[in-house]
């Protein structure tokens, strides 16, 4: 079995808590509180900056070309593409402005980092997948179980649960199992808890906006 296989079954009862939590369900039936959307939004304005940052880097570490152009463009999605949608959301709510780092958001976004900088680089990339995979599974999810209708919140959905977005996070899927097959089984597991532990901080960082968290 692969080692992406392995690791999403060691992830499934965090996935499984993220497709429950209030959060989720809201936005896929259209009530959840604009406030909590709102919030959300602006954290992950936060959180893709911080996440190109640190695909780059990943980009800087990894011996092999094709996978640094990967990588490179990863980033570049990160901050075009996505950051696109959160414009256009920024506009139809009238934020103007981020708010400050969220306890969760800052968790979060160091925990990438310190990962991409100190640790072997098949683990940082390991330390970043959750966000293309369980991003994808949660926009699929969705997009079967949601309410018929008018949905407010329907291009976040549309977006994550798109063919375009499925190719990108296939993509980042193998070039893990790539580098796994090339680490050793002590680098294997090192990769499979960073795997869990950033699919923690998925759950974490949509419980967080749900909360409105504050320090």
């Amino acid at each position: 079995m692969s080692w992406s296989k392995l690791a999403w079954q060691e992830a499934l009862p965090i996935y499984h808590n993220i497709i429950a939590m209030p959060f989720i369900k809201e936005l896929a039936d259209g009530t959840l509180n604009i406030e909590a959307f709102k919030y959300y939004l602006q954290q992950d304005a936060h959180y893709l900056e911080y996440f190109a940052r640190t695909l780059a880097v990943i980009a800087a570490k990894v011996p092999d070309v094709n996978t640094m152009l990967d990588f490179i463009r990863f980033a570049e999605g990160a901050i075009i593409v996505e950051r696109a949608l959160h414009d256009s959301y920024f506009a139809e709510y009238n934020v103007i402005e981020r708010a400050p780092l969220s306890p969760t958001c800052h968790h979060y976004v160091h925990f990438m980092q310190s990962t991409a900088y100190a640790a072997d680089v098949a683990v940082a990339m390991a330390a970043v997948l959750p966000c293309f995979w369980i991003y994808k599974e949660v926009g699929d999810h969705i997009l079967q179980h949601q309410v018929k209708g008018a949905n407010p919140y329907q291009g976040w959905i549309d977006t994550y649960a798109g063919e375009e977005f499925g190719i990108i996070v296939q993509k980042a899927i193998s070039l893990c199992d790539a580098a796994a097959a090339d680490a050793s089984p002590q680098q294997r597991q090192k990769m499979t808890e960073a795997f869990v532990t950033a699919s923690r901080l998925e759950f974490a960082f949509w419980d967080s906006a749900y909360r409105l968290e504050r320090w």
